[in-house]
């Protein structure tokens, strides 16, 4: 026999016997609830024979540059409004490749119980980039403080508001600072995660109005290139975190154990 039919040989009976282990999975999480979510599913992973590694970024664009570049084989931080921009604007090859959480949003304040306490000129914080602004935007119409043009939807901006009977300021923030925003408003758009995170789980559960599952469209995804869409390695990950009780346990516990700041998407039927 040859040597390198040897070698071959070999190989393949180590990769059969378990002695040789697959390429580790490489996926991209934003530090906290998101990493922390996809940890959960790491044991359960290594006991199906799958070996992962969670890298954390703590900014919205380097992840997808990494799946990209081909450095990481898979991401999870972004909603399908986000992705959806982020190809349009940069020309991503990207494929969904699972539906993770939801994580709720909602208005927060420090200042008022109730919105009937907004006085004229309040200032309201609300995400500076284009898809989290409109979701922050459609609740603050949901709650009756404003109303956006007619067809704006999840793309609106500050500019598609035509009735703002309270004369409310708006302030963009970039979307992981609305947490320290509130500080400085009387009232934020903000993720519960963020909260947690942030250290202040109780805080999350105090929001005055939150979005739900109707919300699909911003359920977490699992984004992969288009080129590796169908490896089954991926395929395999998703599946074990979409059936993990670990996963369910430490999801419940990173939203501060309340159930209305989260949305387990996969079980809700048809995502968005």
């Amino acid at each position: 026999m040859k040597l390198s039919q040897l070698l071959l040989t070999t190989l393949s009976s180590l990769l059969l016997s378990g002695l040789v282990q697959a390429q580790t999975l490489k996926i991209g999480a934003s530090a906290g609830v998101h990493a922390d979510t996809l940890a959960a599913a790491v044991a359960d992973a290594k006991k199906a024979g799958l070996d992962v590694k969670i890298i954390e970024f703590t900014d919205w664009t380097t992840p997808n540059e990494a799946v990209a570049s081909g450095d990481l084989d898979l991401n999870y931080f972004q909603h399908q409004a986000f992705l959806d921009n982020a190809i349009q604007q940069r020309g991503y090859k990207f494929a969904v490749a699972g539906i993770g959480v939801l994580p709720n949003i909602g208005l927060f304040s420090y200042k008022i119980k109730q919105f009937d306490e907004l006085k004229p000129g309040a200032k309201v914080a609300v995400a500076s980039d284009p898809v989290n602004q409109g979701r922050g935007l459609l609740l603050l119409e949901k709650a009756g403080l404003i109303k956006l043009r007619e067809g704006a939807g999840a793309k609106a901006n500050v500019n598609d508001i035509v009735s703002n009977p309270k004369k409310l300021k708006f302030v963009e923030v970039e979307g992981p600072q609305l947490v320290r925003a509130i500080d400085d408003v009387e009232l934020a758009q903000g993720i519960p995660a963020h909260f947690v995170s942030a250290g202040k789980p109780q805080f999350a559960s105090t929001g005055l109005i939150y979005s739900g599952a109707s919300d699909s469209y911003y359920a977490i995804r699992f984004v992969s290139r288009q080129d590796n869409a169908n490896d089954p390695r991926i395929k395999q990950f998703v599946k074990i975190f979409q059936e993990s009780k670990a996963v369910r346990d430490q999801v419940h516990k990173l939203f501060a154990g309340d159930a209305k700041l989260y949305t387990l998407a996969w079980l809700k039927g048809k995502v968005q």
